[in-house]
């Protein structure tokens, strides 16, 4: 079943970039420029293919796994009043309950429109995997916009070395001046945009928010600085065990995406109320 994500367009666009983008940095780009048979030209290789592997096998993970479910037996705490959910309300149960799945929610789920079905901290749907990105599976994601970004990082600066050490001439190759041209500005581009989403989710792992929470967060604070309040998010635990909570405790394998182990149920989350 899991196997079917895979025929997607998007992600087969994205295999063909990973796969371009790699063709052209080892056996174009450092070849012409470093040589692979030398020492220096094989060590580049070496850490951009560990990298790039790294993205790749990142990415096969946020595609496989599935971002959590809620369990079908699950039933929520009638004395739960979680004031950190855009639902948690008076009645307790009854608006917990997805008039879509018909199920009650956990605190930090929502329903995705295009999965068909309720995921726990659901952060959002990535068209990218096919795949929600969710409690079980954002720390993969996380740690693919990492290797996504360093390695197009990398291969923007073996492009500019290439391009500046080789002092290249392109008169009379007007096809090989459109690649460098067109080359450059794809990884710029890439870069730049893959930066700026891991600035993102960096920020938001440090206050241990979601997407979805973040624009919640932006109406509730707005309600409550009318009421004179400060608003805090619920769930922000102070930053360091925010990380923690999202990545693991062990800084070691923070950048492994398959090291979840510290991956609770999805069910309940700690709170800043609860070390208060």
């Amino acid at each position: 079943m899991k196997l079917k994500r895979f025929f997607s367009i998007p992600i087969v666009l994205v295999f063909c970039l990973m796969s371009f983008i790699y063709y052209v940095t080892i056996f174009f780009l450092i070849n012409n420029w470093l040589n692979l048979q030398s020492s220096v030209g094989s060590l580049h290789a070496l850490i951009f293919t560990f990298v790039a592997s790294l993205c790749f096998f990142s990415f096969l993970v946020c595609i496989l796994t599935d971002p959590g479910g809620i369990p079908s037996a699950y039933l929520p705490d009638v004395e739960e009043n979680d004031s950190s959910d855009q639902e948690a309300t008076k009645t307790g149960r009854n608006q917990r309950l997805c008039d879509k799945c018909s199920a009650f929610k956990p605190p930090r789920t929502h329903h995705c429109r295009v999965c068909r079905k309720c995921v726990l901290r659901m952060d959002h749907h990535c068209v990218w995997i096919n795949n929600c990105v969710g409690h079980r599976n954002y720390k993969a994601f996380f740690v693919l916009v990492f290797y996504a970004t360093m390695a197009s990082i990398y291969s923007l600066i073996i492009f500019i070395g290439c391009v500046f050490q080789k002092d290249l001439d392109f008169s009379g190759n007007m096809p090989l001046m459109i690649f460098y041209i067109s080359y450059g500005i794809m990884t710029v581009g890439l870069s730049v945009t893959l930066g700026t989403l891991l600035g993102w989710h960096v920020y938001l792992t440090a206050r241990n928010m979601t997407t979805i929470e973040y624009y919640e967060s932006k109406r509730k604070a707005w309600l409550a600085n009318k009421s004179g309040l400060l608003y805090h998010h619920a769930f922000d635990v102070g930053t360091y065990r925010n990380i923690s909570l999202v990545l693991g405790p062990n800084v070691l394998k923070w950048l492994i995406p398959t090291a979840r182990s510290h991956i609770k149920d999805g069910l309940s989350f700690p709170t800043a109320r609860d070390n208060s």
